[in-house]
C-alpha cells in the first residue's frame, strides 16, 4: 500500500510527502536512515559553483588589495575564545561547540576567525616578519549553536581579512572599502555602511560608568543576561535583541559624546578617508558589534533589497587594539571584518544577481564499441592533459542515449568516434551550438579542440 501512495506522489512531484512516505517505509523495512544535523546544509553540484565563484572573487580582490591567505584549525582551545571573543559575549556563554579530547583538553569549534588569525599571528612571531601591518585573509567554515533561521545556520562559512601591525585610521579606511568593492564587483546594489566608534580606553571608561548609572534603575525590567551584562560589560546591554524596543535603550548615552579628543579626531579621519573614496556611510551611535574586543572603529553593512529577510546584515568588523596582548602577544593594533557567505548568495538572490558561471562541458565522446571505447579513453585523456574539460558515457548506452547526456550536460562539442571513424583514423567532431560537423584525424583532435574552444 505505502508503495502505492509512493509511486503515485511521485508523479505529482510532492516532495514533503515524498520524503515523509519514502521515511516509513524504510522504517518498515528495518532501514536506518541517517539525515544531516540540524542547522548544517549539503551544497550540491549546480549550487557548489556559485559558492566556488564569490570565493574565487573574494581571493582576488584580497590580492589587488594585497592581502595573504591564512589558514588555521577548525578547532582550538576553548581558552582562546573565552579570552579572545570574551566570556560576557553569548558566542562563549551560550552558542559554542565544546568537548573534550581524549586527553581532558577542552576545544571548541571555532566560532569566528579573528581569534585563531591572532593567536596564529603570536604563535608564529608574525609580528617579527620583514613586511608590516601584516595583511591576511581567511575562508573556511564556523560554528554556532543558535537556532537555525534563513541565513544563519549552526555551520556556516566566513570569508575574512585582519590587517595586524598598523593604527593608521587609513587602513581602517582598506579594510571598509575592501568590503564594499567586494560586493560591489559582484553586483549588489542595495548596501548600506553603517560605521561608528567605540572609542580608546578612557573613553570606553567613561561611557561604561555612564550606561551603568543609566540602566540601573531599570535593571529590574531588563532580561536576565542584561542583567549580569550591566555589571561585566554594560555596553553588550546596547546589543540586546530581546530588550531592542525598551524605552531606555533609546535614551541611553551615546559613546560618542564620551570619546576622547585623540579617538575623536582618530574617527573623523576614517571618515575623512571613506569621503575620499566616495564610499557612503551612516553614523550610527547604537552599533556596538557582539564581540568584546573591539574598540575604535566599528562598522557593518546591511542589505536593503526588498525581500532580503528581517536581519539585514551582511558583514561587522571593526579594530580591535589590545586583543593582541589579551593572547599574550606584545602590544599590536589590529582591525578586521567578515561576511557569511550564506548571507552573500540570499542577497545576490534579492537582488536578482546571476553570477557569470560556466557550467558547459567543452567536449563528450560518444564511442560505440569495445574498440571505440578503448580510443576515447585514450583521447579524453590527452584533452585533459591539455586543460580541456571532457566526460564521455560510462553505462554502456547507445548513440541516442550518449547524444542525451551530452544534452544534459550542456557540453559545447561532441566527439563521436564508431566503427567508420576507426578504420579512417579520425573522429567526427560536433558543434552542439551550430550543428557543424568535421572530420578530425585523432592525432590533430588536441590541437583543434584548443583551437574551436
Amino acid at each position: 500500500m505505502f508503495k502505492k501512495v509512493l509511486n503515485t506522489l511521485i508523479t505529482t512531484n510532492v516532495s514533503f510527502y515524498l520524503t515523509y512516505f519514502k521515511g516509513i517505509i524504510a522504517e518498515q523495512e528495518g532501514i536506518i536512515m541517517i539525515n544531516l544535523p540540524r542547522g548544517t546544509q549539503d551544497i550540491l553540484p549546480g549550487e557548489s559553483e556559485r559558492w566556488q565563484f564569490v570565493e574565487q572573487q573574494f581571493v582576488n580582490i584580497c590580492k589587488r588589495y594585497n592581502y595573504q591567505e591564512i589558514r588555521t584549525p577548525i578547532f582550538e582551545h576553548t581558552e582562546l575564545f573565552q579570552r579572545g571573543v570574551g566570556d560576557t559575549t553569548d558566542i562563549v556563554q551560550k552558542e559554542m561547540y565544546t568537548f573534550e579530547d581524549r586527553g581532558g583538553r577542552s576545544l571548541t569549534l571555532r566560532p569566528e576567525g579573528t581569534a585563531s588569525v591572532v593567536r596564529a599571528f603570536v604563535q608564529n612571531k608574525l609580528y617579527g616578519a620583514a613586511i608590516q601591518p601584516q595583511k591576511l585573509f581567511y575562508n573556511g567554515p564556523m560554528f554556532r549553536y543558535e537556532r537555525p533561521q534563513q541565513g544563519r545556520m549552526r555551520q556556516f562559512v566566513q570569508l575574512g581579512i585582519e590587517a595586524l601591525g598598523s593604527a593608521d585610521p587609513a587602513i581602517d579606511a582598506e579594510v571598509i572599502a575592501l568590503a564594499m568593492n567586494f560586493y560591489r564587483g559582484l553586483g549588489l546594489s542595495s548596501l548600506k555602511l553603517v560605521i561608528n566608534s567605540l572609542g580608546d580606553q578612557e573613553s570606553r571608561l567613561s561611557h561604561k560608568r555612564a550606561l551603568i548609572d543609566h540602566f540601573n534603575p531599570y535593571k529590574a525590567e531588563l532580561c536576565s543576561d542584561c542583567q549580569v551584562r550591566l555589571e561585566q560589560n554594560p555596553l553588550r546591554v546596547l546589543d540586546c535583541k530581546k530588550d531592542h524596543d525598551h524605552p531606555a535603550m533609546q535614551s541611553a548615552p551615546k559613546i560618542l559624546d564620551f570619546l576622547t579628543v585623540e579617538a575623536d579626531h582618530y574617527f573623523t579621519k576614517v571618515r575623512v578617508y571613506l569621503d575620499a573614496m566616495d564610499i557612503p556611510y551612516q553614523v550610527d551611535p547604537n552599533l556596538v558589534r557582539g564581540l568584546d574586543y573591539y574598540n575604535h572603529t566599528a562598522f557593518e553593512i546591511m542589505s536593503e533589497a526588498e525581500g532580503f529577510g528581517a536581519i539585514t546584515t551582511l558583514s561587522g568588523g571593526g579594530r580591535y587594539n589590545g586583543l593582541v596582548e589579551d593572547l599574550g602577544g606584545q602590544p599590536t593594533p589590529g582591525i578586521g571584518f567578515a561576511l557569511s557567505v550564506e548571507r552573500l548568495l540570499m542577497a545576490l538572490e534579492a537582488e536578482k544577481i546571476k553570477l557569470p558561471i560556466d557550467q558547459q562541458l567543452d567536449c563528450f565522446i560518444v564511442a560505440l564499441g569495445a574498440e571505440a571505447e578503448l580510443k576515447a579513453v585514450q583521447i579524453q585523456d590527452q584533452l585533459r592533459l591539455a586543460d580541456i574539460q571532457v566526460d564521455k558515457d560510462y553505462s554502456g548506452r547507445k548513440m541516442k542515449a550518449q547524444f542525451k547526456a551530452a544534452d544534459r550536460l550542456n557540453a559545447k562539442h561532441v566527439i563521436i568516434i564508431a566503427e567508420q571513424e576507426l578504420i579512417d583514423q579520425q573522429a567526427l567532431v560536433k558543434d552542439m551550438v551550430t550543428g557543424n560537423q568535421q572530420l578530425i584525424g585523432f592525432e590533430q583532435i588536441v590541437d583543434y579542440m584548443k583551437e574551436v574552444l
